[in-house]
Parts: structure tokens; sequence; C-alpha cells
């Protein structure tokens, strides 16, 4: 079947942050006189918490385990604060988005609280260059869960065969995707994930603007 539907992931695939991320979780903690936490146990308690409205839950989980009169919604924000301030899209892709979306209903999946994932699309500029935005603090599962796959096609009006997803993630991004019936396309870069051979396509990061175009017209 023709393709009808392209639908992305957002952190990591379409936009990344100038500066790491462990390195912006670090400035957070200090910026509330909190203890240190790795970058591993903020994935971990995020893992958890992919349908809250907030990542207050996410920091209430890492400082339960710390000695600190920190405030886990005085942290949410400082590590939104800092992640939205080094935030910036993949070189090519808002030409590109606009480009496919002229072509296919265009929509986005993003694991995460409500208003981390909203601020980046109104900090990116992104809020309607989609036609589905999707974040999963909104729906009753995150992605690898079906049921965020589900959602999805629901809102783009679209079957599993006539829809790609785009995603950087093996388990949440290509797994999800291919048991749902969807054909993936695996974002690589440096450090990230290896090729996983459940995406019908790879294509790495600095030439997803350039490539993609090209992927979906081969399927």
């Amino acid at each position: 079947m023709d393709t009808a539907a392209v639908a992305f992931d957002l952190d990591d695939t379409l936009a990344v942050t100038r500066v790491d991320r462990e390195t912006l979780l670090a400035e957070a903690m200090r910026a509330v006189d909190a203890p240190p936490r790795s970058r591993e146990a903020y994935l971990d308690a995020h893992a958890d918490n992919l349908t809250e409205r907030s990542r207050e839950p996410v920091f209430a989980r890492l400082l339960d385990e710390l000695d600190t009169g920190a405030d886990a919604d005085a942290l949410a924000r400082a590590y939104r604060t800092r992640v939205n301030d080094s935030l910036e899209p993949v070189t090519g892709v808002e030409s590109m988005l606009a480009t496919l979306r002229k072509r296919y209903r265009l929509g986005l999946l993003t694991n995460g609280p409500v208003v981390a994932q909203r601020s980046k699309l109104r900090t990116l500029g992104w809020t309607d260059t989609f036609d589905v935005a999707l974040v999963t603090g909104e729906l009753s599962a995150g992605k690898p869960d079906a049921a965020a796959f589900e959602a999805l096609l629901d809102a783009l009006d679209a079957d599993a065969d006539e829809t790609v997803f785009v995603g950087d993630d093996v388990g949440a991004d290509v797994g999800g995707a291919v048991a749902a019936g969807i054909d993936a396309v695996q974002v690589l870069f440096p450090g990230g994930p290896a090729p996983d051979p459940a995406a019908f396509a790879h294509v790495e990061r600095d030439d997803l603007a350039t490539r993609l175009p090209a992927i979906l017209d081969a399927r």
C-alpha cells in the first residue's frame, strides 16, 4: 500500500540539545541544591512516568532516594529551562517536514510529560508543524505500548500498513511501531543504538533531511 502518513519521534530524532542531557541534569540538580543523580537513574524514573502531566513525579522519585530538601517541582522547572535553552532542530528537518506535509499526513508521537514536551514544541516553533502531535502524557500509555501507536493512527486517520514511523529508540520507536504493524525507519547517530534489523530502513541523523524523502519514495 502507498504511504499516506509519516510520523516522528521528537527527542534525538528531529531535535537535539547543544549540551548533553547529563550535563543539563547536573546543572539543574545544582540549581536546587540537590546532590547529583545519573542520567540512567533519570531515564529509569522517566520511563515509569510516561503518562504524567509534568516531570515532577520523575524528579520526586529521584529526590526521594536522596537526603535533600530540594523541591521536585522546582527541579522540574530548572531542568525544563535548561533543556529548552539548549534545544535545536536537526539540520534541515524543518524544510523537510514542510515538504513532506504536502504529500503525507504528518504526525508526531513523543514520550514524556505534557508540560515538558509541549514546551519543547513551542520552543522550536513547531506547534503547527504537524497534522497530529501526540504527547504520551495525554494518553493512556507511552511508547512502545500498542495503545500509543493506535492513538497515533486514529488521530492521523491512517491504517498501519500505509504509515511509516521514524525514530531513534530501538525499543520505543522501532520495536513499538513494528509491533503495531507500522514500518519503521531507524535514525542513527554516534553513541546511539546499533542498526536494528526490524527497521525497514536506517538513516544517519545528519542525513535525515536529505535522505528520508527518497526512502519514503522507494518504500
